[in-house]
């Protein structure tokens, strides 16, 4: 008995909205990653992308526990001497809330060219409306 590949040609992509009001960051980026990267199917497979298309509504709403939201800094370099930046997650959620959830998921994604695809299927909004109505998104519950 062989064991069934799956072929480029005949993966069906789904597309999925996700309320991320009052939920947990991490928890909600590991369900969203594994949508993403396809292990919720049975035609999974490590070297295709596989995975499903989200859509992340209300990303300002997103919660963390403990003392994280004080805590929790992003860090980025310019490249250049002392061109370091540290911006503390209470001011990101403020100014950029999509880049909270994208850089999440980003951390759990394979880091090659695969996993900078399928970050591209992940579509995110701070607020409740998305212009993706014509792809049909079924609501996920996480």
């Amino acid at each position: 008995m062989k064991t069934y590949a799956v072929k480029a040609g005949e993966i069906e992509r789904r597309w999925y909205v996700v309320d991320a009001k009052d939920q947990v960051l991490g928890r909600l980026a590991s369900s969203i990653a594994t949508i993403l990267r396809g292990k919720h199917k049975p035609t999974f497979s490590p070297h295709l992308d596989v995975g499903d298309f989200v859509i992340v509504v209300n990303a300002k709403e997103v919660r963390l526990t403990g003392r994280k939201a004080a805590q929790k800094t992003y860090f980025r370099h310019s490249g250049y001497m002392g061109g370091d930046r540290q911006i503390p997650f209470r001011r990101m959620r403020e100014r950029h809330p999509d880049r909270v959830i994208r850089l999440a998921v980003k951390g759990m994604l394979p880091k090659n060219a695969l996993g900078r695809a399928m970050l591209d299927k992940l579509k995110v909004y701070a607020g409740p409306e998305h212009p993706h109505e014509a792809q049909q998104p079924e609501p996920l519950e996480i």
